[in-house]
């Protein structure tokens, strides 16, 4: 699964101001081009996946503290049954 390098437009990002969504736009593109690089050298998207998650979570705990991160964490069952991070999805 190659990765697009450009962020999709969800509800959470709408009222994120400009510059920070220009930040995370250029994040995503890094992020992007390195998971591709890897998927390219032969590594498997769900190996990558795992990965991500754990470098997203600690640094997350990191910046958050435990108890923030835990309910962002909390919050994204419903947020994968909504179509939050279902590439395919349409957007209307």
């Amino acid at each position: 699964m190659k990765l697009s390098k450009t962020l999709m437009t969800v509800s959470g990002f709408d009222a994120i101001a400009t510059e920070e969504r220009e930040e995370r736009q250029v994040a995503l593109e890094y992020v992007a081009e390195a998971w591709n690089e890897a998927e390219d050298d032969g590594v498997a998207s769900l190996a990558l996946a795992h990965a991500s998650l754990f470098a997203a979570i600690t640094s997350m705990v990191e910046h958050h503290g435990e108890n923030l991160t835990a309910e962002l964490i909390a919050s994204l069952p419903e947020r994968i049954r909504h179509g939050e991070y279902n590439l395919m999805r349409s957007l209307q």
